[in-house]
């Protein structure tokens, strides 16, 4: 599957950035960790399986010593297996990268890791069949992000990407139209923030753009999130 440039960039960034990464004391979960793969994480420069990169990638933070140095050390071939659909599935769990504060590290660590996030986005945006669905895509960008707004303004106009919003907007209205989060794995803090930026930005630009595309009654319903509860459902029935 070619990549776009912007996100052949990103990742190349990432591998820049990242390289040679490590977590020297790790000794991971005594349980669950095989001593050879947690080696892995102690050692540079060397490739982790991808089973090994799935797993670590999904495991809770308690079960490492230093889990942001395990996320540094998984990053290049992580990203890379996102961008390319080989990392077999996501949003079965919290992505780790969503639960370590990144933005908190070194200018170019966290530039490299919102730079690929956004050209990620972008690409999978233009896939008619992308390798993990488009919901899935979404919640694992704006939980890594702490955001969803960057990627509602960034969702590009055109028939692919029309197509992905009217999917995401009949199972996201399922929920918001009930004041629930449609958010599976969004723990902290900003899950607040982004379930009402979303809820504002289907009921404004979001309804439009389902009213262009023919979407007569996902446009109503989006629309009806601009109001109070009580007023929504009575709109309804």
């Amino acid at each position: 599957m070619p990549l776009s440039p912007a996100l052949t960039a990103a990742l190349a960034d990432i591998d820049t950035v990242f390289n040679g990464f490590a977590s020297p004391g790790e000794t991971g979960c005594g349980f669950c960790h095989a001593p050879e793969e947690t080696a892995f994480l102690r050692t540079p420069y060397t490739r982790v399986p991808l089973d090994v990169v799935r797993y670590y990638l999904f495991e809770v933070p308690d079960h490492f010593d230093d889990h942001p140095a395990v996320m540094r050390r998984l990053l290049p071939q992580a990203a890379r297996a996102m961008a390319e659909g080989t990392l077999s599935s996501i949003g079965y769990g919290p992505h780790g990268l969503s639960r370590v504060d990144w933005r908190s590290w070194p200018a170019e660590q966290a530039a490299a890791i919102e730079a690929f996030l956004h050209a990620w986005w972008q690409d999978t945006l233009t896939l008619p069949e992308p390798p993990y669905g488009i919901g899935d895509t979404f919640e694992t960008c704006a939980t890594i992000a702490g955001t969803a707004m960057p990627f509602l303004d960034g969702w590009i106009p055109g028939p692919v990407a029309d197509a992905h919003l009217a999917r995401c907007a009949e199972t996201w209205l399922y929920d918001l139209l009930s004041d629930t989060s449609p958010f599976t794995w969004w723990y902290d803090d900003s899950e607040d923030a982004g379930v009402a930026d979303l809820r504002t930005w289907l009921a404004g630009p979001g309804a439009a753009r389902l009213h262009a595309q023919g979407e007569a009654d996902l446009a109503v319903q989006a629309g009806l999130l601009a109001l109070p509860y009580e007023e929504r459902w009575a709109a309804l029935y």
